[in-house]
């Protein structure tokens, strides 16, 4: 019976603790490729990746967008970065908070060194404010950026303000008024700082003007997908050389464990045709 007892108590501990062996031996390899990175570029490395984990032993997921902690330390990593040595950030995000986001690209902006945004997947919204303020934009081919018109509760701005254009203003009431009111603010305030990153990050008046437009003014719904070859016909400065690090990195934020996955291959890389399956013959 005691000898029952001991088994019971150590796969009880081991339950426990492996989540977080686990999780401390992911943090230790993400470190290790970062540091690899950072010795190849030069640079100081800063991952901001967004990704729902599953960080504690109760298994409970957490969604991730960018908010104070993040601007936080990401201004405590450019203090601690001469204004000389380039930054390096790689982003995975579907946006978050205005105040972090402007936060965050002020920084990068105010950086005297060079300051390059790696996308290997998505910089949504807040992402995409913040990788216009980078001198160099890399992104994979299959990446996307996205407009970065504000959004008041589950309204877009601009969509706020068409009530008062498609509607008798005396058959609005108070309250849509004062989101009107508030849009207007909010639309007005993202251009002029979209506008300035550009302007101060050596673009054009006019050429500032005609993307802080399109990237604020609502044409599009807010998550739609600014592909690569779309950045680049709007004037962004982007590339598609990314290195393999960064991908190497994205492997280390894995999905919920527990949860079957939807998408399976065989991780190895193919090169040239695959041979299609030999065909079986019925000898007589």
């Amino acid at each position: 019976m005691e000898y029952i007892s001991m088994i019971f108590w150590f796969f009880f501990i081991f339950s426990i603790l492996s989540p977080w062996f686990k999780q401390k031996t992911l943090e230790s390899s993400r470190i290790a490729i970062i540091n690899r990175l950072e010795k190849k570029r030069g640079s100081r490395v800063i991952a901001m990746i967004h990704r729902q984990e599953t960080m504690s032993i109760l298994g409970i997921p957490l969604v991730r967008y960018i908010n104070i902690e993040d601007s936080e330390a990401i201004l405590r990593a450019i203090r601690l970065t001469d204004e000389n040595v380039p930054i390096d950030m790689i982003l995975h995000t579907p946006g978050g908070l205005v105040l972090a986001t402007e936060q965050i690209a002020h920084a990068l902006l105010r950086h005297k060194g060079k300051v390059t945004v790696f996308i290997p997947h998505y910089a949504m919204s807040g992402g995409t404010m913040i990788s216009i303020a980078a001198d160099e934009i890399i992104m994979d081919e299959n990446a996307v950026l996205g407009p970065v018109d504000p959004q008041l509760g589950q309204y877009p701005a601009i969509s706020i303000l068409n009530v008062l254009k498609d509607k008798d203003r005396n058959k609005i009431d108070d309250e849509t008024l004062i989101q009107a009111d508030m849009a207007r603010k909010a639309i007005t305030q993202v251009y002029s700082f979209v506008k300035r990153l550009l302007t101060e990050n050596n673009c054009s008046e006019d050429k500032a003007e005609s993307i802080a437009q399109v990237l604020t003014e609502g044409r599009w719904t807010h998550d739609y997908p600014i592909k690569f070859s779309e950045a680049k016909e709007l004037g962004l400065c982007v590339s598609s050389d990314m290195p393999k690090e960064i991908y190497e990195l994205m492997d280390l934020y894995p999905q919920r464990p527990g949860v079957r996955p939807s998408v399976q291959y065989i991780p190895v890389p193919y090169k040239g045709p695959v041979l299609p399956p030999a065909k079986n013959s019925n000898h007589k």
